[in-house]
């Protein structure tokens, strides 16, 4: 692979980073990051940085990382916050053609453990903590050979970040590695919310289509501001003209956000557009509600992650101009985005139909993507056969073509053979691990995770057609549908987490009221256990994903261990 600002061909090289210096050099002096720093009192404070300030810095890195050993190819671990020295880093490797390997840091130190064993790094760029944690519990010990902690509280002799930095400053631009489209740019992991993290294949091609999808979503006019609660999203935004700000929050937990952090940030940077988990919306939005408090400039919210209710979006949107918008796309690390769909039309028409058991709409396939429905099998299927495919309006598992498409799981070939299938003309199609249909008119509606269906005696229950119905409740927050083991077949449970101010004396009566809901619709009318659960788990990288396997065995024992009457809870 050449080092150079061109492709051997004279085409820009496909490389993400030359978007960020094409960025650069059409407005350099534009803020590209504003990052908290302090706090003065209860005020956040923040600092930022331009469009020529991250070029200059990420060009340092890149310098310098070469002068320790670090080249194009090498599997980096980064483990530091995601604040100005995160962006830098990432866009410095990417300039250089190494591989950054991603892990959500909150997956627990074990699972952390294991991703990175997996992944075999052989450099490390980390905070002292994640160089402490690395020595002391073996993480990648047969294959790091380059470790640079990032901070100030570097040991002696230690490699730290800034001082090779500081070793390797150039009046010289560093020269952006020509990529190709199928070149490895990174390994992503999935947050394991549905099974172990895999770490995701991402090529220069895949995030190059990643961004121009994601532009195709919506109009985004220059200078538009970001409130980005999601960090990782944000290195997306110079490509999008963009300024990003990152609020002060813990992004791995959106769910336990300080509201009024996210509402200053927004007030203070005048943000246009916010990105957050379906769990961020619902709390901002119940505090701005309680509050009478308002977003003045917000005109576009982009949701993912899990299904976003149309009485999260209603709430969202009383918080916001009268003419802003909830977008929500659909999609999953090793394909994003797949579709999309906005509150206008959730509110207007599909949500109507979700509170009746069809299901949650995500909108019409992006131009790029092309969505068929196959047969639901735990087989692998080498070859994309249409005898596969189910016809329209019959639910089936979700399969996506398109440039988006990654090619699979790092050191997983099991896993990679699950999920990749090729049709006739050689094209790559990936297997979402969701089951879904198609309408009449194009649009997907999603019925939840294949694994989640429940294979009951009547025929298999899906697990969001039926929650849909219960959510319909006043006095219920969000349901799940479990099923708990019963001879061959399946026993279906609904687990029900209530609003905060229900009292226990309540749930008699709405035990009545949702066995009821249930019974006027066939899809449901066979479920009559139901469970109250004070809280639900959810996944790490949203807070929004129910931990569903956790729920059947905490579902499990209940049902043994106590005598329940008629089934009930």
């Amino acid at each position: 692979m050449s080092s150079s600002r061109e492709s051997p061909d004279g085409h820009e090289p496909v490389n993400v980073a030359s978007l960020v210096l094409e960025r650069a050099r059409q407005d350099p002096s534009a803020v590209a990051i504003h990052h908290p720093v302090g706090f003065r009192g209860d005020r956040v404070l923040y600092a930022a940085a331009t469009n020529r300030e991250l070029d200059l810095e990420s060009d340092q890195i890149a310098r310098g990382l070469e002068q320790v050993g670090v080249t194009c190819g090498m599997r980096t671990a980064v483990m530091v916050p995601p604040d100005r020295r995160f962006f830098s880093l990432m866009l410095g490797l990417m300039k250089m053609g190494a591989v950054p390997v991603v892990v959500d840091p909150g997956i627990g130190l074990r699972r952390l453990g294991r991703c990175l064993s997996e992944a075999q790094p052989e450099v490390l760029v980390g905070i002292p903590r994640a160089r402490i944690a690395c020595r002391v519990l073996g993480w990648g010990r047969d294959t790091l050979r380059i470790r640079v902690t990032v901070g100030r509280l570097g040991l002696p002799g230690e490699t730290t970040l800034a001082g090779i930095c500081r070793s390797s400053v150039s009046e010289a631009p560093y020269p952006v590695v020509a990529s190709r489209d199928e070149d490895l740019a990174a390994i992503l992991f999935t947050s394991g919310s549905t099974g172990a993290p895999k770490g995701v294949l991402y090529s220069h091609g895949n995030f190059a289509a990643q961004v121009a999808a994601i532009r195709d979503l919506a109009e985004y006019p220059e200078g538009e501001v970001d409130l980005s609660t999601f960090p990782p999203f944000a290195l997306f935004d110079p490509a999008l003209g963009m300024t990003s700000v990152v609020p002060d929050m813990d992004p791995t937990r959106p769910g336990s956000v300080n509201p009024q952090r996210i509402l200053s940030a927004a007030d203070e940077f005048s943000a246009t557009h916010l990105f957050g988990s379906p769990a961020l919306l619902d709390r901002v939005g119940r505090y701005a509600v309680a509050g009478g408090v308002r977003f003045s400039t917000l005109r576009r919210v982009v949701s993912a992650g899990a299904p976003v209710t149309a009485a999260i979006m209603k709430r969202f949107l009383s918080a916001l101009p009268e003419d802003a918008r909830i977008l929500t796309p659909y999609g999953a690390t090793e394909c994003l985005p797949v579709s999309c769909i906005g509150s206008d039309e959730v509110l207007g028409e599909t949500s109507a139909l979700t509170d009746l058991g069809a299901g949650v709409c995500v909108g019409r396939p992006v131009p790029s993507v092309e969505v068929r429905i196959i047969r639901i099998s735990e087989e692998a299927f080498p070859v994309c056969d249409p005898q596969h495919e189910l016809p329209l309006g019959q639910i089936g598992e979700i399969a996506v073509m398109g440039p988006q498409v990654t090619e699979g799981y790092y050191g997983r070939d099991a896993e990679t053979r699950a999920s990749k299938m090729k049709d006739s003309s050689g094209r790559l199609w990936h297997r979402m691990g969701d089951v879904g249909y198609l309408d009449e008119s194009g649009r997907l509606w999603y019925c939840g995770r294949k694994s989640d269906r429940v294979e009951a005696n009547g025929g298999p229950l899906f697990s969001i057609p039926c929650e849909g119905i219960f959510d319909t409740h006043p006095r219920v927050r969000r349901t799940a549908l479990v099923g708990v083991k019963d001879g061959l077949k399946q026993r279906p449970v609904l687990c029900v987490e209530l609003e905060p101010d229900v009292l226990r004396r309540e749930r008699s009566a709405i035990i009545e009221e949702l066995l009821s809901l249930g019974a006027a619709h066939r899809a449901t009318r066979d479920i009559q256990d139901i469970l109250f659960h004070r809280k639900f788990p959810v996944d790490i990288r949203h807070n929004a994903k129910i931990g569903r396997p956790e729920l059947k065995k905490w579902a499990t024992r209940r049902l043994r261990s106590a005598r329940l009457d008629g089934g009930r809870s």
